[in-house]
């Protein structure tokens, strides 16, 4: 095997049609029954309108989410971002936001990392134009990120998400494993997933725009019974572009299909499938230190210069309300994963007068395999003045990895001032490379308790038992170890009023160990108070929290070694709005505040903060509607500021990254009743500031982008 760029072909994906085909049939088998019991019911819709908080509608007792009103407002009234079972965000003990679908297109936002940096505790783009996996740090830790409830795994080293897929993105600020599983204590990203609808709709769109960016995509389903029990839904995108640095290419094809059944009013079983496929680059490589180039200007290879991404997955959900308070719910999810990249970075910035920098050959190719399945129960009941529901559910993930790496340091320096390209790697055969296998079982327990329509109680537990193998590929031999961990949560909301809640409670997370190691740990206490007006759809938060991560292992931002850190503590402050002030103003706004330490005692970096944690964020993100008169449409104005606090780079805080002010702006304008054009503009002033600096170079932060899109609906 040479790392080497390679095309993947999305054939791929019928050579994993027997495992497809068993994954479908092993969900039926275990629903056969649930299906045979089903009964004829009947249900009951509320429509709502632009303006109008959308209805908690929990379908009887089902642990089903509503999103049909995802695509019409930015506020979302309900969650599983707290667990698997649906929430109402007022009194979820917990700080979450929802970044609803019509946001993301509000927004443009083409990525997990434009989708999330409008949160309030959310940090972004900390590795500038990197443009290798989604960069996110949520209150000062890297999140796990899960698809329907079901673990992904890390942002770092994962595949970028196409954002186009989902309905909504939740972020759950702290901790989350009691609910979820694998997590780290900082937060947790949901995706939740398009779906077919019981309707005819649909959008087209076509984009162009900066560094020849050229897109479409479509969006649509329909019915194919005329009772509605069958429907399906299609969504693709198409990209074709560079990006800011020169040889560079953004290119991806993405195709999602699904189908859904309805037997009877009280089931609906779910099968989607998409693929993913990016040919793209992994950022700059950075600029020599001590220079101020265009941020275009390359110092790497463009011979030896590649990211591809091939993904197939199929995920199935399932849903069945027994009557009587009983519901059961199912989510299954197959994926197969391959992700390479290699270039030429800069190792060191010469200071002799000959204006060379030296530079490292640096690739990855990794294949992943993940199956994970999730079934469980709930009971929602009532008792005198006590409303109770109860979730019980069983877990089980099996995941391998197979990763070689090539890294070597004969690659020749490159001049700054006349750089001259000297080709690709001699070799590009591998020098290292592991083999992993994890299996986790996992049973997990939720009680929700609600006395009087005011106090609600919250009781949370899961214990997980890992089971790790790993096999050196250079024949270093077999390594296995087994390991189980015990985490809970309790939290309780009191509803002050309709309109206000307090919250308190504290969370354990659990992060799955290495061979040989102890899972990485956390607690958080937390305290709030949320607002959700009657007057117009709103949702007001502010919270305090004290979080702690021990027996971690960190990579210092600059040298990229791993170091062992006790234990490190972050207490802040989060205030987040979200607002339709009224029919033609909406508005969201959030700021931070984090004190971050490292602790232990005797340590070289005892009592410094923790990398890439700003003190202090605030953003703010405002929309206007002029309402159209005869031939003139409604013209949307937006308008949004990003303050990012400056920040260290390593353990030691011996250097530091500038703060900086980002202005993103937006334009639509209603060409006729279902046809719109839009126009976004991120970085409106090309702001150009420092977002990390390593041993060889300094990393800027992503230039103006302006990009023109013109959009179909029905």
């Amino acid at each position: 095997m040479k790392l080497v760029s390679t095309r993947n072909n999305s054939g791929r994906a019928l050579n994993h049609c027997r495992k497809t085909v068993l994954l479908g049939c092993t969900a039926l088998v275990v629903l056969a029954p649930v299906i045979a019991s089903a009964q004829d019911a009947a249900t009951s819709s509320t429509g709502t309108s632009d303006t109008s908080l959308a209805p908690i509608v929990l379908k009887g007792s089902r642990t089903v989410l509503d999103t049909s009103s995802d695509s019409k407002s930015i506020i979302a009234t309900d969650t599983t971002g707290t667990g698997k079972m649906p929430t109402d965000i007022l009194v979820a003990p917990a700080s979450v936001s929802v970044i609803t679908a019509k946001e993301l297109e509000e927004r443009r936002a083409t990525s997990v990392v434009e989708a999330v940096r409008y949160s309030a505790g959310v940090a972004t783009g900390y590795y500038g134009g990197d443009d290798r996996y989604d960069y996110i740090n949520i209150r000062g830790f890297e999140p796990y990120t899960y698809r329907d409830g079901l673990e992904i795994g890390r942002t770092a080293g994962g595949t970028r998400e196409e954002p186009y897929a989902f309905e909504r993105l939740e972020v759950l600020k702290g901790t989350s494993s009691a609910g979820f599983g694998a997590a780290e204590p900082g937060g947790s990203v949901n995706y939740v997933t398009k779906l077919p609808k019981t309707e005819r709709f649909g959008e087209a769109y076509v984009t162009g725009g900066s560094y020849g960016h050229k897109e479409t995509g479509l969006d649509f389903g329909d019915n194919l019974t005329k009772d509605g029990t069958l429907s399906y839904r299609l969504t693709t995108k198409l990209q074709n572009s560079n990006a800011e640095y020169d040889y560079s290419k953004d290119n991806e094809k993405f195709f999602m299909g699904g189908l859904t059944w309805r037997p009877t009013d009280d089931t609906n079983v779910s099968i989607v499938f998409d693929h993913l496929d990016k040919d793209g680059v992994p950022g700059s490589g950075g600029q020599p230190i001590g220079t101020d180039f265009d941020r275009s200007d390359f110092f790497g290879e463009p011979a030896y210069y590649f990211m591809n991404t091939n993904r197939n997955t199929v995920s199935l959900l399932a849903d069945h309300d027994f009557g009587d308070g009983l519901s059961f719910g199912s989510n299954a999810r197959y994926s197969k994963t391959r992700n390479a990249f290699g270039s030429a970075y800069l190792s060191n910035t010469r200071t002799d007068g000959s204006n060379l920098a030296d530079r490292y050959w640096f690739g990855s190719d990794t294949d992943t395999e993940q199956f994970i399945v999730d079934a469980h129960l709930m009971y929602d009941t009532s008792f005198d003045n006590v409303e109770s529901k109860t979730l019980a559910g069983v877990e089980y993930n099996h995941f391998e990895s197979q990763n070689y790496g090539f890294y070597d340091t004969s690659t020749p320096p490159i001049s700054w001032v006349d750089p001259v390209y000297s080709g690709g790697p001699a070799s590009a055969d591998p020098n290292y490379g592991t083999r992993d296998t994890q299996k986790t079982k996992s049973i997990y327990l939720q009680q929700d308790l609600t006395f009087d329509d005011r106090l609600t109680v919250s009781v949370g537990a899961r214990n997980s038992w890992f089971d790790l193998s790993e096999t050196d590929l250079f024949g270093a031999g077999t390594t296995s170890d087994s390991s189980s961990k015990f985490t809970k949560r309790i939290g309780a909301s009191y509803k002050i009023t309709d309109e206000v809640a307090a919250y308190a409670s504290y969370a354990e997370s659990a992060a799955p160990p290495g061979v040989g190691t102890d899972p990485t740990t956390g607690k958080q206490y937390e305290v709030g108070v949320k607002y959700r007006p009657d007057a117009f759809p709103a949702l007001f938060t502010a919270s305090l929290y004290d979080l702690t991560k021990g027996n971690i292992t960190v990579y210092d931002g600059v040298t990229y070694l791993p170091s062992t850190v006790d234990k490190v503590r972050h207490r802040g402050l989060e205030l987040e709005a979200k607002a339709e002030i009224s029919n033609n103003i909406n508005l969201i706004a959030a700021y931070s505040y984090t004190e971050s330490k490292i602790d232990e005692p005797g340590g070289s970096d005892d009592g410094n903060r923790l990398m890439r944690v700003p003190k202090n964020m605030a953003s703010v993100w405002g929309t206007y509607t002029w309402a159209g008169e005869g031939k003139r449409g409604d013209m949307t104005f937006g308008l949004g500021a990003r303050y990012i606090g400056s920040y260290y780079y390593d353990l030691a805080n011996t250097g530091k990254s500038d703060a900086a002010v980002v202005f993103d702006a937006a334009f639509t304008y209603k060409v006729m009743k279902n046809t719109s054009f839009q126009l976004n503009v991120n970085n409106v002033f090309d702001e150009k500031h420092v977002t990390n600096q390593d041993s060889g170079g300094v990393y800027y932060n992503t230039g103006r982008t302006i990009y023109a899109t013109l959009r179909q609906t029905w």
